[in-house]
Parts: structure tokens; C-alpha cells; sequence
């Protein structure tokens, strides 16, 4: 499923915070988007699944965004915001059933093959055994891994995920970073902001690293992750160091810097 973006945009009263993005995503690909706190992060990735208004292009498989009918962006696109209020009780189960309604019409019940979906999500997520629990007596980790359970649940074509690490152990970290992995392998297109640098490095094929609202970098981590980005952007130095062939990024001290105006 291909992405386009072409000179995104988006004003928020006085202040524009997305400043003509334009990126392409050929093939599936992890794509993990990276920047400082309020770089515009959020922004993006809500643009990208239709949520937030914007100026410019966005297409999935060729076809307009904004065009698209609602029913149709919920069955081609799945996506896991910063929040994670479940704002009644329920089950964890029903929770994660939640990600089946684009493929069932109206009020109709949950199928066979929606429990299915619905319990393999959760089999993938490590959460299987909170199936009957509710959701609101969770942790806030067990509460972010039923719903990525939720959003796996919804089998789309493409993925979108804010910040889902937070909150997470690191081997759940780990886990959830290999669930990505395999939606890749599967086909589906992936975008997950981060604030784990090391994560990014590790992980991700590509990473788009926004800041001030810009997009000032698009490659793969080794392109994106130098010292002179990271000093400039973060305002940190870092280690490069390799794990399993691969160079991962390790923070390990600050740097004054200038914020973009």
C-alpha cells in the first residue's frame, strides 16, 4: 500500500504545526517518526489517517485521503493515538473486538471470525489471559498492549502507532517492536513515532525526523541518526554502536542548542 504526502500543512490558530511535509512510501516499510517533544509528531500521523485537517495531498494506493469515506479509511488504515482512555467499562476482549466493527455493518454482533481475530490479537500481545479482565483495572503497559491487540485485531493494510512503547517493559518493548516487524513482513506498511532512540536505530528501515514542524530528515536510521543531526536537533551527542551487524544509538550526554523558530 502506497503513501503519499505532498506539502502537508497544518495552522492550529497562529501557529502552523506541520510545515509542508511531502514524503513517499513505496513499499512496506518500518517507519519509525522521530523529533523533539512538539516537533509534530502526532500531528503527522493523525493527518495521515484522516483525523486532522490539513492543506496538501495525502493518498493511500492512490486515492485521496479526504475523499475517502470514513468506513473506508477505518477498514485500510489502523491507528493507536497517545491516549489511551477507555471511557466506559468493558472487558479487555471487548476492547479489542472494538477493532473488528469496519468489517461488520451496523450494530451486528461479533462473528466467529471476529473472536478469532479478536483472541489471536491478543495471543500476539501477551494478553490473552486478560481477556475477562477490565480494561480499566489494568496497568497502564497492560492497557497499551490490549490495544495494540485492538489495532492488530482490525487486519488493515497499513498501521499507525503514537508512541506505543510508553509504558512498556523492555522485553514488551522488544515484543511489540518484532509484532511490527512481522506486520512488515506481512506486507502492511508500519509508522510508529518514538522517543527511543535506540528503538528507532534498532528497528526501524526508515525514519522520518521532524522538527519546528519540518521534515529535516528521511532515510534509514545510519542517514538520519549522525552526530551533527543529533546535536542539532536533540541537542545531545550519542554512541553508535553495533548490535547483531546494525548500528544502534545509545544518548549519553547534552548539548546546548538552538529551538527553530
Amino acid at each position: 500500500m502506497r503513501l503519499d504526502c505532498e506539502s502537508v500543512a497544518v495552522r492550529r490558530g497562529a501557529r502552523e504545526t506541520l510545515r509542508g511535509v511531502s514524503f513517499s512510501c513505496e513499499r512496506p516499510q518500518l517507519v519509525g517518526v522521530i523529533g523533539p517533544n512538539g516537533a509534530g509528531k502526532s500531528t503527522l500521523m493523525r493527518a495521515m489517517t484522516g483525523l486532522q485537517p490539513h492543506a496538501g495531498s495525502i493518498r493511500w494506493g492512490g486515492c485521496e485521503l479526504a475523499a475517502m469515506p470514513a468506513s473506508e479509511r477505518a477498514r485500510l488504515i489502523a491507528y493507536m493515538p497517545q491516549e489511551r482512555t477507555v471511557h466506559w467499562p468493558m472487558d479487555c476482549i471487548e476492547v479489542v473486538l472494538l477493532g473488528r466493527l469496519p468489517h461488520r455493518g451496523g450494530f451486528a454482533a461479533a462473528s466467529a471470525e471476529d473472536l478469532r481475530q479478536a483472541r489471536e490479537a491478543m495471543e500476539r500481545m501477551d494478553v490473552i489471559g486478560f481477556a475477562r479482565r477490565p480494561f480499566d483495572t489494568l496497568s497502564g503497559g497492560e492497557q497499551a498492549r490490549v490495544l495494540i491487540a485492538r489495532m492488530l485485531a482490525q487486519a488493515p493494510h497499513a498501521c499507525i502507532a503514537d508512541e506505543p512503547v510508553n509504558g512498556l517493559d523492555p522485553a514488551h518493548q522488544i515484543a511489540l517492536m518484532q509484532v511490527l516487524a512481522g506486520l512488515v513482513a506481512e506486507g502492511r506498511p508500519v509508522f510508529v513515532s518514538l522517543h527511543d532512540l535506540t528503538l528507532a536505530s534498532r528497528w526501524c528501515d526508515r525514519l522520518l525526523l521532524l522538527d519546528g514542524g519540518r521534515l529535516v530528515a528521511d532515510g534509514t536510521p545510519g542517514e538520519v541518526l549522525d552526530a551533527e543531526r543529533l546535536a542539532g536537533v536533540y541537542g545531545i551527542r550519542a554512541e553508535h554502536i553495533d548490535i547483531g551487524g546494525r548500528a544502534s544509538v545509545v544518548p549519553s550526554d547534552l548539548i546546548a542548542r538552538e529551538r527553530p523558530r
